[in-house]
């Protein structure tokens, strides 16, 4: 006799779940006293075993020596900068690790209400030298590496960013959680682990651009810690049958099963013990290698079902322009979702507290529309799995959850189609059918007889097929949405969401204008012009990194020439470096006595604006092309695969800079890069180094954006528009040392409206840009023709108003040349701009999440905070050209 099994219940739901506890979250039993027992063994062996944070030269050089003998198996004899920068990863990860272990324990014993942030981009930049800031050990490994014949710099340039995002949603979520970190809150971020991440972009001959793989896992990735026993099981596909009880319940069985496996990233908060979490989930299979149908002679069919379940997690955002990337997207979206709500609700119940208290103790951030299946998962747990009736459950999911916006542009509004979701969730789209139809009953008691207005608010939008508005289930599943910059988040107030602001009442809507770390994109990324500002404030970086309001302190010394004579050579040597960085990787030579101006996103109006200036310079007299501002204007950004416009503005800007660089009448006054494969550790670079940065989206359709706070910081003035954050940036530092140009958001639709129906041509609206199309349609930049789409989206429609604000957008760009000019009064501007950033800090941000939306408070670690990496500089006396009513009192 043996066991046996009855094959028809291979995949069918155990119901109910038995909560499996796994090997993290235990604290020590007490005894009668209240004294923690020690759990195993002799207590003194255990803890003289137990190592701390390394505090001095030898423990670091042992530590770094160990990883190169044990973890790497190598010998001083073959060790290169690669190795030595692995053996000093796994070396402060040892350190994370040992701070990591206090926090989750002191979240343990304490179990305080916690938040978690899910976010489908996680863009965190090179790790090793914000670990070491943040741990305040930097200056003790740069001497330990030293000891061992290694440079530090050179170390962190072997190390690979992890390729885990793409733009300003995931970095924005990275600084979420460093700020998390150092304001000691018990926040986790809830990610997938992708294999190759977005893509790693390559310009072809003819300036196309091409996507390869990005393999950034091939070699061992040693900020990350497998939780093998952290795994969970997510069902696709399948049948969900309702039960016949009237209490809405059903089961999901069949389809296909994936197991979601837990990988750890620490995040270490700022001078503090605090060490959250990042856990990201990759895909695996249930089982990975079916050896019958191996047997048989069907070898695809043998891992059909393990390459299903690794595609999951290969690539951040397939295209989903074809059906199977469509699918993989939703599997992406669900599988994400399921196993962070799975982990989140292990940790709650390891609490012992009844199901009916999740919401007191719990608080999920949706980081946009990618997480809404949150919500009917939730639902599902709580009713088909933990018995709850349909109200309480509701009342728990929308006491649960927290939205962000990040559009107002319609077309960016995420949306499923009803056939698809049925296939791949049939329990979810049951789900959200009765949300709807509970969601509708109460919008028709409030306004009976409406029927447009039901048809506005309907999570299902009809058409052929339904599609479920993604955005609008985020907010009535909410307890509260935000958006993301004031003038941002009234437009979601009175545009996309309005029937709901009208229903539901204004107090559930607000806003929280993003921010940014200041550690990474001032003291990591200018180090020198942060070590300046230290100086001369009289404070350790520690005392305004945490608060960087105190940068206003530096609003006397831009009266000051000496002060501005180091602010301006810092710039000069930010230049002198970036202008390195492209010499050794593309092997063209920058010059570097000219304005540096910088932009990232949304190029098409920039690109134009290069070819005017560029005609404009060619027109002019040898004596009056002379007296010209000196610009050289830089470009990066990756472009969606399926985005064919896009593609081809990059197409366009690299065949604008091989025809000016190379045109020896005006290649003294202009030159014209793009930097590929953009990311953050090249951002680190270009950032420092700007004079002037572009914000230029048409007004009402940037929600807030986060790299003009960068550029700001960094001492960059900025060019826009009146959108997002630019409006509070410009409140913050004066419009003096702004340049602003175009039409405001209330004109917009009345632009576009004539647009459609009263056509102006081009020629007569916008001469200046009128020649400049001609002549790329002229093929003064090759291309056979191939740029008509993209002109025509200009000439045809012009929805983003090019050429409505173009001759304002050339006007500012002169106002900001005749500025330059004047190096002296520019330094100021800079300096200005700098001191009035203290708003823009993600500390600011995360705290308003943390007080108005989570009520969550600061749950510090019982430990001496770790002394700062780098000491209070000497006092340096203010410099005598400040007049003395605008010098500082003495600290």
């Amino acid at each position: 006799m043996t066991s046996t099994i009855d094959p028809k219940s291979i995949g069918k739901v155990v119901r109910p779940r038995r909560h499996v506890r796994t090997l993290t979250g235990f604290i020590p039993e007490t005894d009668e006293t209240g004294k923690e027992k020690w759990p195993k063994g002799d207590e003194k062996a255990w803890r003289d075993g137990m190592r701390s944070v390394d505090k001095g030269i030898s423990d670091v050089t042992r530590s770094v020596v160990n990883h190169v003998q044990t973890s790497l198996a190598r010998q001083p004899y073959n060790l290169d900068d690669f190795g030595a920068y692995q053996a000093s990863a796994l070396s402060v990860r040892d350190d994370l690790l040992v701070n990591w272990n206090e926090t989750q324990m002191n979240y343990t014993r304490k179990a305080p209400k916690r938040a978690y942030y899910l976010s489908l981009e996680f863009l965190m930049g090179r790790t090793l030298d914000n670990a070491l800031l943040n741990l305040g050990l930097k200056d003790l490994y740069k001497d330990g590496l030293k000891n061992l014949g290694f440079n530090m710099e050179d170390l962190l340039e072997k190390e690979r960013d992890a390729a885990l995002g793409n733009g300003g949603l995931g970095r924005l979520a990275a600084c979420y959680l460093d700020s998390s970190a150092s304001q000691e809150l018990p926040v986790w971020g809830y990610g997938l682990r992708y294999k190759y991440g977005i893509f790693q972009q390559l310009i072809s001959q003819d300036g196309e651009q091409l996507e390869a793989p990005d393999p950034w896992l091939e070699n061992q990735n040693p900020w990350e810690l497998p939780r093998l026993d952290v795994t969970y099981q997510v069902r696709f596909y399948g049948n969900a049958d309702r039960m016949a009880d009237g209490s809405g319940r059903a089961i999901w069985q069949g389809g296909q099963e994936v197991l979601a496996v837990a990988y750890d990233v620490m995040i270490p908060g700022y001078g503090t013990k605090t060490t959250n979490n990042l856990r990201l989930w990759e895909s695996k299979p249930k089982r990975g290698f079916d050896l019958n149908s191996f047997n048989a002679g069907n070898y695809e069919g043998a891992v059909e079902a393990s390459n299903s379940a690794d595609a999951i997690t290969s690539v951040l955002y397939p295209n989903d322009h074809t059906s199977f990337g469509k699918e993989l997207r939703l599997k992406q979206q669900y599988f994400w979702t399921a196993a962070s709500l799975a982990d989140i609700l292990r940790r709650f119940k390891n609490t012992g507290k009844p199901i009916k208290e999740f919401s007191d103790h719990v608080a999920i951030q949706l980081n946009d529309t990618h997480p809404t299946l949150a919500i009917p998962e939730l639902m599902r747990i709580l009713i088909d799995d933990e018995d709850l009736h349909w109200n309480q459950a509701w009342e728990i999911v929308t006491n649960t959850f927290f939205y962000t916006n990040h559009t107002v542009l319609p077309e960016a509004l995420e949306k499923w189609p009803v056939p698809l979701l049925e296939h791949v969730l049939p329990r979810h789209l049951q789900i959200i059918y009765d949300i709807n139809l509970f969601f509708l009953q109460a919008v028709e008691k409030k306004y009976p007889g409406d029927r447009d207005r039901l048809a506005r608010m309907s999570l299902i939008e009809e058409g052929t097929p339904k599609q479920v508005r993604m955005a609008f289930l985020a907010c009535v599943g909410s307890r509260k949405v935000n958006g993301v910059a004031e003038l941002h988040s009234e437009l979601v107030r009175t545009t996309i969401l309005k029937d709901f602001v009208e229903f539901e009442g204004i107090s559930k809507f607000g806003n929280v204008t993003n921010g940014i770390t200041p550690r990474r994109w001032l003291d990591q990324c200018n180090p020198e012009l942060s070590a300046l500002i230290s100086k001369t404030l009289q404070l350790s970086p520690g005392a305004w990194l945490k608060e960087l309001t105190k940068l206003e302190g530096l609003l006397p010394y831009a009266e000051s020439k000496t002060f501005r004579a180091e602010w301006a050579a810092i710039k000069q040597r930010n230049k002198e470096r970036l202008a390195h960085h492209v010499e050794v990787t593309l092997g063209l030579k920058v010059r570097t006595d000219a304005m540096y101006d910088v932009q990232i996103k949304r190029q098409t109006l920039n690109i134009l604006g290069v070819i005017h200036r560029y005609l404009t310079l060619k027109s002019l007299k040898p004596a009056e092309r002379a007296k010209a501002n000196r610009k050289v204007v830089f470009f990066a950004g990756k472009a969606a695969p399926a985005y064919y416009i896009a593609k081809l503005t990059i197409r366009l800007i690299v065949n604008v800079a091989r025809v000016i660089n190379a045109d020896p009448e005006t290649n003294e006054y202009l030159q014209l890069y793009f930097l590929p494969d953009y990311s953050v550790s090249l951002a680190e670079v270009l950032i420092p180094a700007s004079d002037i940065s572009q914000h230029i989206s048409t007004a009402g359709t940037e929600a807030s954006g986060t790299s003009n706070m960068k550029f700001c910081l960094n001492g960059g003035l900025l060019l826009g528009t009146v959108d997002g954050a630019n409006i509070e940036i410009a409140e913050e530092v004066g419009e003096s040392n702004v340049f602003f140009f175009g039409h405001l958001t209330p004109a917009v639709e009345d632009l576009r409206y004539q647009h459609v129906y009263h056509p102006v041509p081009i020629e007569q609206k916008c001469p200046a840009l009128a020649q400049v199309l001609d002549q790329i349609s002229g093929g003064l930049f090759g291309g056979d023709g191939v740029y008509e789409p993209l002109l025509n989206t200009i000439r045809q429609g012009d929805y983003y108003l090019l050429t409505d604000d173009f001759d304002s957008y050339i006007a500012a760009l002169a106002m900001v040349d005749e500025a330059y000019l004047d190096k002296e009064e520019w330094t100021k501007k800079s300096i200005k701009t700098t001191a009035k950033m203290g708003k823009f800090s993600s500390d600011r941000a995360i705290n308003e999440y943390a007080e108005s939306y989570w009520n969550i408070e600061a749950t510090p670690v019982p430990a001496e905070k770790p002394a700062s990496s780098k000491p209070a500089k000497e006092a340096t006396p203010v410099p005598a050209d400040i007049p003395a009513s605008s010098k500082p009192a003495k600290k």
